[in-house]
């Protein structure tokens, strides 16, 4: 862990511990659906990871491990890492309850850890992770020493030029770059308002130019990245649903980037 942010750390596992109990049961998760063969995986996540067949899979930041066995029913070989003890518990059980195979490590994204050196053919993570984190270097470098030869990083995040507003969108209240830590008090949760949850929060916003440089400072190769202007899930204030199925922002449709997707790779 590093020095100086254990405070935030644990502020952070607290409020992902308070949130973990009301997801499991929320509608945004559907864990309903999910249990009768729906695959939470966006389509994005889905292309970039392409056929998961036989593959050791690493999913960091997993939350209760929806998605870690979603990868799990697609037919890889699974590990999920995540901060909070709730949602480790809750993944353990959910992969009981499915009678899937996969390990759940409790620990720190940013925390090395030996065992998993060099053995997996993906590393994975998704949606509203990178915030979580003071700084990108520690991040990287162990997701570059996890990954076997020729192994590839797959990231699918929310861009950070959304972070960059207040949490209603009317203004820009944050910088775009990592220059500050960012306090917040959460009431309720993304997947469900109402829920009587007031927590602090601490998070961190990092730029695109930051997050690659840390990956090609790892060592990694970057072979893909892109930015989309539409999110698949509706998790924050005022968006309307395209078309396409994509969340945006009401009034700044088409003008503001909602995610961008990478894939890197250890050289061989």
């Amino acid at each position: 862990m590093m020095q100086g942010y254990e405070g935030s750390f644990e502020l952070n596992r607290a409020l992902w511990n308070a949130r973990t109990k009301h997801h499991v049961g929320s509608r945004f998760y559907d864990v309903e659906g999910f249990l009768a063969g729906k695959n939470p995986l966006s389509a994005k996540e889905l292309e970039l990871l392409g056929d998961v067949t036989g593959k050791k899979l690493l999913h960091l930041q997993c939350h209760f491990g929806q998605d870690t066995l979603a990868l799990a029913r697609m037919g890889a070989e699974v590990t999920g890492l995540d901060l909070s003890d709730e949602a480790i518990a809750e993944a353990w059980k959910l992969a009981t309850h499915m009678g899937l195979h996969a390990e759940f490590i409790r620990a720190n994204v940013l925390d090395f850890q030996p065992p998993l050196e060099g053995k997996f053919d993906i590393v994975f993570t998704s949606y509203g992770v990178l915030g979580w984190l003071p700084e990108l270097g520690g991040w990287a470098h162990n997701i570059a020493r996890y990954l076997k030869p020729g192994g590839k990083l797959v990231l699918v995040e929310f861009h950070p030029a959304v972070w960059m507003f207040d949490n209603d969108f009317t203004h820009v209240a944050w910088s775009y770059f990592n220059r500050q830590l960012i306090e917040e008090v959460e009431s309720g949760t993304y997947a469900d308002p109402s829920v009587a949850i007031h927590l602090r929060s601490h998070t961190w916003n990092h730029g695109i130019g930051e997050t690659i440089s840390a990956l090609l400072h790892a060592g990694l190769s970057l072979q893909r990245f892109e930015e989309l202007d539409g999110s698949p899930h509706n998790c924050f204030a005022g968006t309307e649903q395209g078309p396409d199925g994509l969340f945006r922002i009401t009034g700044l449709q088409g003008k503001l980037p909602m995610v961008y997707a990478l894939e890197a790779r250890r050289p061989c």
